[in-house]
This record gives structure tokens, C-alpha cells and sequence, in this order.
């Protein structure tokens, strides 16, 4: 049964991806691009490593400070990004 929900989870973070891929296509300057990567892409990771760990609960340590590494850098890289770019 966790498997199916763990399943589910990175399914949902899939879809952020596929979220993320269309709007780095349609949105229309660097800014918004820039911002709709960063947040569709750390939604969808972080989902993908919720399902993981329902998946195996064993890496759940594992797997929760990766997320944690990922809540910090991937917001401060864009904004480092979006300096880079004015």
C-alpha cells in the first residue's frame, strides 16, 4: 500500500516537471522563466523524494536531507542567477 502512494507522490512530481518544461517554453523573459523553473522544479523534487521514501522507508533519512539541501540552494541559485543576468 505504501508503494502505491509512494508511487502517486512521484507521479505528482513528474507532472511538476512536465509543468515546468512547458513554462520555461512559454513564459516570456528571463525573470519568469527563471521563476517558474526554480519553484516547479523543487516542488517536483521534493515530491519525487516524498514518493521515494514511501517507496523505501529505510532511505527516509537519507532522502529528507537531500530535500532540506535542495530547499536551501535551489531558491538562492536562482537568485543568483537572476543577478547574474541583469
Amino acid at each position: 500500500m505504501l508503494e502505491y502512494i509512494g508511487y502517486m507522490f512521484i507521479l505528482f512530481g513528474v507532472l511538476a516537471f512536465l509543468v515546468s518544461a512547458v513554462g520555461l517554453i512559454r513564459m516570456p523573459d528571463t525573470f519568469t522563466r527563471i521563476h517558474i523553473a526554480t519553484k516547479t522544479t523543487t516542488i517536483g523534487t521534493i515530491l519525487v523524494l516524498i514518493g521515494a521514501m514511501f517507496s523505501e522507508p529505510s532511505w527516509s533519512l537519507k532522502l529528507a536531507l537531500i530535500g532540506i539541501f535542495i530547499l536551501i540552494t535551489n531558491p538562492l541559485s536562482s537568485s543568483v542567477i537572476a543577478r547574474a543576468s541583469k
